[in-house]
């Protein structure tokens, strides 16, 4: 038993493990736009540096949630903080595209290593009220730190170089490493559970080709072939485009993942997907509900970098600060929600915080222009950010709070899942909404302005592919042009943040189905009947 004093100093550490996934999952939006211009990547580059690290994050949850469970919780998340620096400093020399994304898919392993790890620590090591008061701080330091990062990566970028938002990993694992071996207990489950390598590898499958067709159904066509798919000398021979097929490929792999885990749970064997937690209602509405609102809720952070510097001028540190109101709002909702716990319903803190989330996104959405004033963006941030604040941390309570302690690896990395699945799906489709409808609104003001075909589609190419870094550069050819670009990536901005916000009241109608759960006495009546592990 570890003493209170280690145990909260223990918090600390692994919260600093959180920030260290979450902030990478981040830093690097504030930084595209050097890195767009430095490496020459495109806009679907641009996707997929994000994506990449967050669709392997997703996959690989479950995997080493059950690992951390079966060889220790500790072990796993050392091991994890030493791949994750390795691939950051990978990260930092890359020089193309390419390697910076096959770099942020190592980085996105090590990530899967840590986040599940954390979570079931803290269940394990924590009970009754302290067991909330933990959980509130793991899930607000995620809602904080994902805005801390376009602030880190913004300072590191203009002060030095984007290449410092991936190498700043490495002295902060340090500390991490230092800390996990000091203060952190070793814990892992007394029946750990066999690993089910088929589930792992359908489960794969079916988020990989789910969000390959999302991103690149505007390069390669939604059904039929408008730019053939290459891979190195093979062409891709078909009339018809990859992308249905990867949904296909995506729906088939799924089916199976389902029929194989109840098949394996009929024979009383482990699976990738906890199918018999399933059953307790508040663990599978709260996923469902947190895998919506996952879609919405960090969405907005791919497109507002790219449009306060490429359309409003601003430089990546001022960047960065602005969106420093959202980890403001979090943190000030976070000590909110904390001082409620064991008073409110979490469920009822919950959909406050979803609803706060909308209100600020459409204020984003309603303010966006090419002569916005940063506070009228902060404002709206500060709101959303304490939506993020009540409702990430509350919801992360509202799954677990029925599940044993002796399944917490598998159900946290369940969770988690979900809500990386739907980040994943998020950053796909708002960036296909961004991308999309900038081109569509450009093309369109561009027609008007009666440019022949030939001059519009070149410069719709050029702004759409990269990211929009290439408006300022408009301006010494043609300022009617640049100004044109400027008003349809706030089109497009717009766009995303008003989708964003409808995933979040999807997410929203979603918590109807979480029944409130019972709070103060009660509540530790229950904590303490529950079999402890």
């Amino acid at each position: 038993m570890t003493s209170p004093r280690t145990r909260w100093i223990g918090l600390f550490v692994i919260s600093l493990a959180v920030s260290l996934i979450i902030v990478d999952s981040t830093i690097v939006n504030v930084a595209v736009p050097s890195i767009v211009d430095e490496l020459g990547i495109t806009s679907t580059e641009v996707q997929w540096v994000q994506e990449s690290y967050t669709l392997v994050f997703a996959a690989l949850l479950l995997v080493f949630g059950t690992l951390g469970d079966r060889f220790g919780r500790r072990r796993m998340l050392v091991i994890g903080t030493v791949i994750f620096m390795l691939a950051s400093v990978w990260a930092a020399f890359a020089d193309s595209g390419s390697t910076l994304i096959l770099a942020r898919v190592v980085q996105g392993v090590g990530g899967a290593m840590i986040l599940p790890s954390t979570l079931s620590t803290l269940n394990s090591t924590f009970q009754g009220r302290e067991r909330g008061i933990a959980f509130a701080v793991w899930g607000s330091t995620i809602g904080g730190m994902a805005a801390v990062g376009p602030l880190l990566g913004g300072w590191l970028t203009t002060a030095f170089s984007w290449r410092w938002a991936f190498g700043i990993n490495v002295p902060l694992g340090i500390i991490i490493l230092i800390g996990l071996m000091l203060f952190v207990p070793a814990t892992k489950a007394d029946k750990p559970q066999s690993i089910d390598g088929v589930g792992a590898v359908l489960s794969v499958i079916t988020s990989a080709f789910l969000v390959f067709g999302l991103i690149e159904g505007r390069t390669y066509g939604w059904w039929l072939s408008t730019d053939g798919l290459t891979i190195g000398d093979w062409v891709w021979p078909l009339d018809l485009s990859p992308v249905p097929i990867a949904f296909a490929i995506s729906v088939a792999a799924g089916v199976a993942f389902v029929r194989w885990g109840l098949r394996r749970e009929r024979a009383g064997k482990s699976t990738m997907l906890a199918f018999s937690l399933l059953r307790i209602g508040s663990f599978r509405n709260g996923n469902i509900a947190a895998l919506i609102v996952s879609m919405g809720e960090f969405g907005i952070i791919l497109s507002l970098p790219l449009w306060l510097q490429n359309v409003l001028g601003y430089d990546a540190l001022q960047t960065g600060t602005i969106l420093l109101a959202l980890a403001g709002g979090s943190f000030l909702a976070s000590g909110a929600g904390g001082s409620l716990s064991g008073r409110v319903s979490a469920v009822v803190i919950v959909r406050v915080g979803i609803a706060l989330e909308i209100v600020g996104l459409v204020l984003i959405g309603l303010v966006i222009a090419v002569d916005t004033p940063w506070w009228s963006i902060a404002l709206g941030l500060l709101v959303y950010g304490m939506g993020v604040g009540l409702a990430t941390a509350q919801l992360t309570g509202v799954v677990l709070q029925d599940v044993p302690v002796a399944a917490s690896g598998q159900a946290s990395g369940t969770q988690s899942t979900a809500r990386q699945v739907g980040s994943a799906l998020g950053i796909a489709v708002l960036g296909t909404v961004l991308f999309t409808s900038l081109g569509s609104a450009l093309d369109s003001r561009l027609d008007s302005a009666g440019l022949p075909p030939e001059a519009r589609d070149g410069i719709v190419s050029a702004v759409v592919d990269s990211a929009g870094s290439a408006i300022p550069g408009l301006d010494a050819q043609s300022p009617e042009v640049a100004d044109a670009a400027r008003e349809a990536f706030s089109d497009a901005t717009r766009y995303a943040a008003y989708t964003a916000a409808g995933f979040l009241a999807l997410g929203l109608l979603a918590t109807l189905r979480l029944t409130p759960a019972p709070v103060a006495g009660r509540r530790e009546d229950a904590e303490a009947e529950r079999p402890q592990g």
